[in-house]
This record gives C-alpha cells, sequence and structure tokens, in this order.
C-alpha cells in the first residue's frame, strides 16, 4: 500500500507540475491582445548596420561575410539624417497604430546601449540609442512600441550555428554553447523591458534556423530554446507584454499572438506558411517592395493599391497587417515608401473604422474582396468588382445600404435563400475600395 500511495503521490505531483507550468496570461496581457487585435495596422522597420551595404540584411549570410570583415560596418554606420519624431510620425499619418522595430536582426548587430555586447549602436560614430529615441517618440505620439528580437546569430560563436541552417560562412570555428548565449539573450531582453518604457510586444525571430526545412510542420528543433524561461521573463518583467514567435506553426505555450510572414492566414502562397490558424490573435507581415532591410537595387515598390487590398483583405481574415520599411543608411526612409504611405494613410482617414477594431466577415475574403464586420455594422470592401450588378450571399439580415464614403443609399434587392444583388452606382466607385455598410 505505502509503494502504491508513494507512486500515486509521484504521479500527482508530475501531473501538478505540468499543470503549473501552464502558461495563464494576466488581465493586463488579455486587455493587451485586445488592444492588439483592434490595431490592425502597424509598420515594421528593419534597419541596422546592414544598410550601408545596400543589399538587404541578409547580406552576412548570403556573400558569407567573415565576422572580421564585416564589424567594419559598425565604423561606417553613421545615420546622421535620422530622425525619430519624423519616422513615427510617417507611421502615425499612414495610420499605423504600432511599430515593431529591430533591436538586433542575424547579423547580432544591437540597435540600443547594451552592456553585453560591444558589437552595436553604441560603438559606431553615431552613438545614439536608436531604440530609445523611437521608443520615446512612440511614447509621446501615441503609438505603441513593439521590439523585434533574433533568437539566431551569425556573429556570435556561442549561438549553436553548428546545427543552423545559416551562417555558416562567417568563419566560426569555436564550439558553440547554448547556456552561454541563452544568457546573453535574457540579460539583453531585461535591458529592453527595463530601460525603454512600456513594450507592447516582442516579436521573435530565427527558430527556423534550427529545423530541416519550413515545410514539415512536425520538425521538432535541434535545440531547446527553452522558451519557458525565455517566455516566463518577459511577462515577469512586464505582464502586458505580449510575445510571438516566427516559427511558422502553430503557437505555443506563452505565445500570445500568432504571426504569419508574407501570407494571409490559410493562404500560404509564399510557402513559409503552412501552419494551422488558431484562436489567439492574427498578424501577418509583408514588404513595401521586394526587401525587408535597404537594398539599394529593388525598385519593386508595390501601389498604394496592392497596399490597401492586402490591408483590407487581412482584415477580412481578422488579422493585423505589419507592412515592412527599410530605412536608408543615412536614416532616411526613402521618399518611395514615404509617397504610397501617404496614400494609404489618406485611405485609412476615411475608412479606417471599416477597419480599425473590426472582425473578418461572414466570408473570407474572396478574388472581389473582403468583409469586415463591427456591431450592428458589416462593411462590404470592393477591391476588384467593377460589374454595375453584384450579387453575393448575405446570411445575416440587415435593415439599410449605404456607401460609407457619401452615405448615399446603395439600391438593392433581397433574393431567396439569402441572395442579395445590388445596384453599383459608378459614380460612387472608389478606385481603391469602394465600401458599401450596412446595418443591422
Amino acid at each position: 500500500m505505502k509503494k502504491i500511495t508513494t507512486a500515486l503521490l509521484c504521479c500527482f505531483l508530475a501531473t501538478a507540475s505540468i499543470f503549473a507550468q501552464k502558461y495563464v496570461p494576466s488581465p493586463e496581457n488579455l486587455k493587451a491582445r485586445q488592444e492588439f487585435d483592434e490595431a490592425r495596422f502597424g509598420m515594421f522597420i528593419h534597419w541596422g548596420a546592414s544598410s550601408v551595404l545596400g543589399d538587404g540584411e541578409w547580406v552576412m549570410n548570403n556573400k558569407n561575410i567573415k565576422i572580421k570583415d564585416y564589424q567594419r560596418l559598425q565604423r561606417a554606420f553613421n545615420p546622421v539624417d535620422f530622425d525619430a519624431k519624423t519616422w513615427v510620425g510617417i507611421a502615425k499619418n499612414a495610420g499605423m497604430k504600432y511599430i515593431t522595430l529591430i533591436t538586433r536582426h542575424h547579423d547580432g548587430f544591437s540597435n540600443f546601449h547594451t552592456q553585453y555586447s560591444d558589437w552595436g549602436i553604441a560603438n559606431t560614430p553615431f552613438k545614439r540609442d536608436i531604440v530609445k529615441e523611437i521608443a520615446d517618440e512612440c511614447h509621446k505620439q501615441g503609438i505603441k512600441i513593439c521590439f523585434y528580437y533574433s533568437l539566431l546569430d551569425w556573429y556570435r560563436t556561442d549561438y549553436p550555428y553548428e546545427t543552423g541552417k545559416t551562417g555558416k560562412g562567417t568563419g566560426r570555428t569555436e564550439k558553440s554553447n547554448y547556456a552561454s548565449y541563452l544568457q546573453f539573450m535574457k540579460n539583453q531582453l531585461t535591458e529592453l523591458l527595463t530601460k525603454y518604457g512600456e513594450v507592447s510586444t516582442i516579436w521573435f525571430d530565427g527558430h527556423w534556423d534550427q529545423l530541416d526545412n519550413d515545410h514539415d510542420k512536425t520538425l521538432q528543433s535541434k535545440i531547446d530554446w527553452k522558451y519557458d524561461e525565455i517566455y516566463s521573463l518577459i511577462h515577469k518583467l512586464q505582464p502586458q507584454c505580449l510575445i510571438g514567435n516566427n516559427h511558422h506553426l502553430l503557437p505555443i505555450d506563452g505565445e500570445d499572438f500568432q504571426m504569419f510572414e508574407r501570407d494571409l492566414p490559410g493562404e500560404n502562397k509564399s510557402g513559409l506558411s503552412g501552419q494551422e490558424i488558431g484562436k489567439l490573435p492574427l498578424e501577418t507581415c509583408e514588404t513595401l517592395n521586394g526587401s525587408w532591410g535597404y537594398n539599394i537595387k529593388d525598385n519593386s515598390y508595390k501601389t498604394p493599391k496592392e497596399l490597401v487590398d492586402y490591408l483590407v483583405r487581412a482584415a477580412g481574415y481578422g488579422t493585423n497587417f505589419l507592412l515592412n520599411v527599410g530605412p536608408m543608411p543615412n536614416g532616411e526612409i526613402q521618399p518611395e515608401f514615404v509617397e504610397r504611405l501617404a496614400k494609404v494613410g489618406d485611405f485609412m482617414k476615411i475608412y479606417g473604422s471599416t477597419i480599425y477594431g473590426t472582425q473578418g466577415g461572414f466570408v473570407r475574403p474572396q478574388d472581389w474582396g473582403a468583409v469586415t464586420e463591427k456591431g450592428n455594422k458589416v462593411y462590404l470592401h470592393l477591391l476588384k468588382q467593377k460589374e454595375d450588378k453584384w450579387m453575393i450571399k448575405i446570411p445575416v439580415a440587415f435593415k439599410t445600404a449605404k456607401y460609407f464614403k457619401s452615405g448615399t443609399p446603395v439600391k438593392f434587392q433581397k433574393l431567396d435563400n439569402n441572395f442579395v444583388v445590388f445596384d453599383i452606382n459608378p459614380a460612387q466607385r472608389d478606385e481603391l475600395d469602394t465600401v458599401i455598410e450596412l446595418e443591422k
């Protein structure tokens, strides 16, 4: 009997330990999730020493640049035209509600003052703490600040590069030490969460470096990242701070939102986002041209129409749209980006209430456009529909229909099986998005 009792006790304790490790979000965190889910539009900023080379943020890996050679960028990176007020103002004018800023990318360069690495902005001719200036300005202008932080590193020798897919050509020969690297990350995350005021999210990237490929979602990481320790630290330092991880998988315990890279949820056109869609708030990220970091040869800029289409379709999936800019090495956001963001901002000044705080509609986005809903309102976003007669099945009862921009009534006829035919007045069309508001 004693042996049985002991065995049962051990089993109970083991089970209790498992449950004790289960993440329970704080009330502050749940409130932050709701606010995040209502934001719908944010700015991603990929920037650092790599911009000097004008060949994207992956240049160290893609060109197999040795650490000793890449270090020279630290003396060359001097963004004398950087102005945090201007950057944050561009985001705010575009209708963006938050900024996700690179604090440290895969090349290991820290855009903030840190006592745990000499490889960073503090030892450039510029010297100023970029992260602090942007965070302070975000707090001043009412924009939420979020921090991107790379899990992988092409620069440090203690990162487990032997089992990683990338960074093989940077010249490292010493044996890695993940315990040392983990402590380094914890130290830097502590700095970021104690020196820069309230942080809305920590956006992790690089998990996929320890997987053989991004397509088989059953693969296990080749190292134990110790996410339980990392995530617990973040939630302890700032309970409201949301955690997301660009691992291209379903969220794991301790994460607060799910992200998709260059894909809307469930579409997987880029091949990176074949994961299922979970129940947490959603976000998708995309570039304004073809590059994340500054690429002097990349002129494939998306049009304002393409950007609005992506934003609206994301909202139709109940998803935030995180749109990236890659500033130039002098500290300016290039004019092609600024011009396009301003035009999206003009659109959001008129139609923002059909995007912010909405949920995905009664039907997933279609070729013609998308549906968003909020309260007793349903918004039909006609992005590509060009015919004067348009039929759609609407499974909710509604009393009135009007063009959102002008308030002019829309003529419609209800048919059997919830089908409705709308008469679209050509004079009421908007070249970016014709929005019809239905009131239930």
